[in-house]
C-alpha cells in the first residue's frame, strides 16, 4: 500500500503544477489612460477642499486650483482629442481607446466632478460666511450700498462696456477664450418683439478684479452680477426680460508647421493670433438657462448641445476665488513658510564659485530654500564676476526680474552670453516673445532651440578662469527659473563643477545652437537622443543584476522613481517586466500613470504613490539599487513620450554621498507619508493613507522641518567655528604680548 505523502509527492512530479504564464504585456487592460488618470489627479486635488484637515482658505484655493485645471484640460487635452476625432483618427491608444471613446469617458468623469465641485463649493461659501467673509447679491445689500457700487459702476466700469446687440444686422459677436459673457434678452416698452445681446464682463487688471469688495469688508460681489444691476444704464428705456451667464473655452493646440517657417518668432506670434480664434470646445452656462437660449448659443458656436454644453451651479469661473484665498487672515490659512538659505550657502558670503570649488556639489531644494539666494544668487555673481569669461542658459518660463537682469549686466560687463528661449512653453508663448526680444536689443545671443523639438531642460552653465585654468561651473535643474513658482513648486537643483558633467554640458550647449548632437555624453543622459535608451538599459541591468545569487549581490533589486507623470508604454512595459523578476518598484507619480501596480502575477512587488499638499510636487529622481553601487539622478524630464522622444531634456547623475543622504530621505519620506499621500489600487484608483495619529504631517510639513533643521544646525557650527577661531586669535594675541 502507497502511504498518501508519497502519492502526493509522485504526483507533483508527474504532474508538475502549471508555472504562470508570461503576461501580454500589449494587453490593453495592463495600461491606464492618460487623461482619466490626470482627471482622476484632479479628483485628489479636490479632496483637499474638502478636506476639513486642510485651513478654509487653503480650501478655497483648492477649489481655483482645480477650477483652473480644468479650463487647460478642455484647452488643451479635450482641444486634441476633438483634432483627432475631427481628422477621422480611429486608432486605439495603448490603453486601447479611439479618441472617442476617451472623449466620452472624460466627459462622464468631467461631469461627476463638476458635481462634487458644486457641493464642495456650497459648503466652503457656508463655512467662510462663519467667519465674515462673504460672495453676496448686489440685491441683498442695503440701499445705500447699492449706491456706491453704482457709482462706482458709472465711474469705473460703465465706460470699458460695449453691449452688442445680435439681429439680421449685427451678427452672432467674437466670443474670446475664458472671458465671461452676459447674454441679454430685451424689449422695448410696450412691443412684443425681444432682442437679444451680448454683454461682455471686463475682468482685467486695468479694469476690475472679477470679485469687487464691498466697503472693505470681506465682504464680495462679482463684477457681472455688478453689471445685471445695472443694466439699465446700458440699455436705456429697455425692458430687460432675462440675463444669463455664459462662457466659452477654446482649443490652445494651433500647431504650425515649423520646418516650413522661415522664422520661428514670428510663426509663433502668427500662432498666437490663431489661437485667439481656435475652435471652441466648451461651452459654460448659468444653471437654469432657458432650454432655447441654450440651443441657440451652442449652435452659433457650432458645439453639440448634448456634448459639449455644461451647467454651472453657484460661482462661474471658480479660478476667480484665488481673489479670496489670498485674504490675509492667518488663522484661516497654512502657516506662513519662509524659505531659508542653503546651509552651506547661508552662512558663507564669499564669492559662490569658490564655495562650490572648495566644498563640492550643492543640491538645492525648491520651496525649503530660498530661489533668489542659491540660483538668482550664482547667476548675478556670474554677471559680475571679472573671471566669468561666458554664461549660457536654457529658459522655459520665467518671471523676468533677477534672471533677466543678471543675463543684461553680464552682456553689459562684456561677458558671452548665450540664451536658448524656448517659444513654444505653452501659455507662456507671449511672455518669451518679450523677454527674447528684450535680450537681442542686449546684445545677447538668443537662439529658439533645435527644429521640431522643444527644449525642455533647465540649464545654467558658467565659464571661469580659476588661476590658470578655465573651470565649468553650473546648474542643472527640474524646474522653471521662475522666482514665483520657487515658491509654489517642490523641485531640486544642482550647483557644481565636475569636469565630465562640464564637458557633456558644453556639447549639449553646441547642439542646441549649432546642429548635429554628439553620439554620447559622458555622464548626462539626454532627450531625445540618450535618455529614454539610457533609463531603459538601468531597468534591465537592475533585473540582471537582481537575478544573480545572492552571494554575487542579487536578489535585493530595487528601482524608485519621483516624477510628474508616467506616460510612456515602453517605461511602463520595462516596470512591469523588473516588477515581475522580483525587483521592487516604488513609484511616486504626481498625476498621469499608465502603470497599474499589485497586478497578481505581474506588479505585485510594485507600488505607486501620490503626493498632494500645499506645494505643487515638482521634482524628479531617478535611483537604481544596482546591486549595491547605487545611482541616483535628477533632471527636467517625465516619463512621458513626449518628454523623452520629441524634447530636450537633461538627466544628471549625483554622484557626492552627501546629495545622495538628502536625496534618499526625500524618496522614504514620501513614500512613508500617511497624510498627504494616496495609493494607487490595480484597478487604478486611489486610496488616501489614513494615519493612526490626527497630527501626524505629511511629506511637505516634514521637509520644511528638516530644512530649518539644517539650517540652524549649520549656523550652530559656523559660529562654534568662529567662536573657536576667536579664541584662538586672541590666545595668540595674549601670548604675543606676555
Amino acid at each position: 500500500m502507497v502511504d498518501e505523502d508519497e502519492a502526493d509527492i509522485e504526483s507533483v512530479v508527474t504532474n508538475p503544477p502549471a508555472s504562470n504564464p508570461e503576461p501580454d504585456l500589449d494587453d490593453p487592460s495592463l495600461y491606464l489612460n492618460r487623461e482619466l488618470t490626470w482627471l482622476a489627479f484632479n479628483r485628489r486635488v479636490l479632496h483637499e477642499a474638502d478636506d476639513p484637515r486642510t485651513p478654509l482658505l487653503e480650501r478655497v484655493k483648492f477649489l481655483a486650483i482645480v477650477s483652473n485645471n480644468l479650463d487647460e484640460f478642455f484647452m488643451k487635452r479635450i482641444g486634441g482629442l476633438k483634432q483627432q476625432v475631427a481628422a477621422g483618427v480611429h486608432s486605439p491608444t495603448v490603453d486601447g481607446r479611439t479618441p472617442m471613446q476617451q472623449l466620452d469617458e472624460c466627459r462622464a468623469e468631467i461631469a461627476a466632478i463638476q458635481t462634487d465641485q458644486e457641493r464642495i463649493y456650497r459648503e466652503v461659501m457656508a463655512a467662510l460666511e462663519e467667519h465674515d467673509i462673504r460672495l453676496v447679491k448686489v440685491d441683498s445689500l442695503p440701499k445705500d450700498v447699492r449706491e456706491r457700487l453704482r457709482e462706482h459702476f458709472r465711474t469705473n466700469i460703465f465706460p470699458m462696456i460695449t453691449p452688442l446687440a445680435m439681429d439680421p444686422a449685427h451678427p452672432f459677436p467674437f466670443i474670446s477664450n475664458l472671458a465671461l459673457n452676459l447674454l441679454v434678452r430685451l424689449r422695448f416698452p410696450g412691443g412684443s418683439e425681444t432682442y437679444m445681446a451680448r454683454v461682455k464682463v471686463p475682468v482685467s487688471k486695468d479694469v476690475s478684479k472679477r470679485l469687487i469688495q464691498v466697503d472693505g469688508l470681506n465682504t464680495f460681489v462679482t463684477l457681472d452680477d455688478l453689471i445685471v444691476n445695472n443694466l439699465d444704464m446700458l440699455f436705456p428705456g429697455m425692458e430687460i426680460e432675462s440675463c444669463e451667464l455664459f462662457r466659452v473655452t477654446r482649443n490652445a493646440i494651433v500647431e504650425p508647421e515649423e520646418e516650413a517657417a522661415s522664422d520661428l518668432l514670428e510663426m509663433i506670434e502668427t500662432e498666437l493670433r490663431e489661437r485667439h480664434f481656435a475652435p471652441i470646445v466648451r461651452l459654460e452656462v448659468q444653471a437654469g438657462m432657458e432650454p432655447v437660449h441654450r440651443g441657440m448659443l451652442a449652435a452659433e458656436l457650432g458645439l453639440n448641445e448634448a456634448d459639449d454644453v455644461y451647467e454651472v451651479g453657484g460661482l462661474m469661473g471658480r479660478r476667480d476665488l484665488f481673489e479670496i484665498a489670498g485674504l490675509e487672515i492667518p488663522e484661516l490659512r497654512d502657516k506662513p513658510h519662509r524659505s531659508g538659505d542653503h546651509p552651506v550657502l547661508g552662512n558663507d558670503r564669499r564669492n559662490i564659485f569658490h564655495i562650490i570649488r572648495e566644498n563640492g556639489p550643492l543640491l538645492l531644494q525648491h520651496p525649503y530654500e530660498s530661489f533668489s539666494t542659491t540660483v538668482e544668487r550664482f547667476l548675478t555673481t556670474a554677471a559680475k564676476d571679472p573671471k566669468v569669461l561666458a554664461i549660457k542658459m536654457t529658459l522655459y518660463r520665467t518671471s523676468g526680474g533677477a534672471i533677466l537682469d543678471a543675463l543684461i549686466k553680464a552682456a553689459r560687463n562684456g561677458k558671452q552670453v548665450a540664451v536658448m528661449v524656448e517659444l513654444k512653453a505653452r501659455f507662456d508663448e507671449a511672455a518669451n516673445i518679450g523677454w527674447a526680444r528684450r535680450l537681442e536689443a542686449e546684445g545677447i545671443h538668443v537662439t529658439y532651440g533645435v527644429l521640431g523639438l522643444k527644449t525642455h531642460c533647465k540649464l545654467i552653465f558658467v565659464v571661469r578662469r580659476d588661476y590658470s585654468q578655465l573651470r565649468r561651473y553650473y546648474h542643472i535643474g527640474t524646474g522653471n527659473y521662475h522666482g514665483g513658482t520657487a515658491k509654489l513648486y517642490t523641485d531640486l537643483g544642482m550647483l557644481g563643477c565636475d569636469e565630465e558633467i562640464g564637458q557633456d554640458l558644453t556639447e549639449l550647449f553646441n547642439y542646441l545652437t549649432g546642429y548635429s548632437p554628439p553620439p554620447s555624453y559622458r555622464k548626462i543622459l539626454a532627450a531625445p537622443y540618450t535618455l529614454k535608451r539610457g533609463i531603459l538599459e538601468k531597468i534591465e541591468r537592475e533585473i540582471r543584476v537582481h537575478e544573480r545569487p545572492v552571494e554575487q549581490g542579487g536578489g535585493d533589486g530595487l528601482i524608485q522613481m519621483k516624477m510628474n507623470a508616467l506616460e510612456d508604454p515602453d517605461i511602463a512595459r520595462a516596470l512591469y517586466k523588473a516588477s515581475r523578476a522580483g525587483v521592487r518598484v516604488d513609484l511616486i507619480v504626481r498625476d498621469t500613470c499608465r502603470f497599474r501596480p499589485g497586478v497578481p502575477g505581474l506588479s505585485e512587488n510594485a507600488r505607486v504613490v501620490s503626493i498632494v499638499g500645499r506645494f505643487l510636487e515638482h521634482g524628479r529622481i531617478l535611483y537604481f539599487r544596482n546591486g549595491g553601487n547605487e545611482e541616483y539622478l535628477i533632471g527636467s524630464a517625465d516619463m512621458m513620450r513626449r518628454n523623452l522622444e520629441s524634447r530636450v531634456e537633461v538627466h544628471a547623475p549625483v554622484e557626492n554621498s552627501e546629495l545622495r543622504q538628502e536625496l534618499r530621505l526625500i524618496l522614504d519620506v514620501q513614500l512613508a507619508d500617511q497624510r498627504s499621500a494616496w495609493e494607487m489600487q490595480p484597478d487604478g484608483s486611489y486610496l488616501q493613507r489614513q494615519p493612526d495619529d490626527e497630527n501626524a504631517k505629511g511629506t511637505q510639513e516634514t521637509l520644511m522641518g528638516v530644512a530649518e533643521k539644517r539650517l540652524s544646525a549649520a549656523a550652530k557650527h559656523k559660529e562654534k567655528n568662529l567662536r573657536s577661531r576667536l579664541l584662538s586669535h586672541f590666545e595668540h594675541r595674549l601670548a604675543n604680548s606676555l
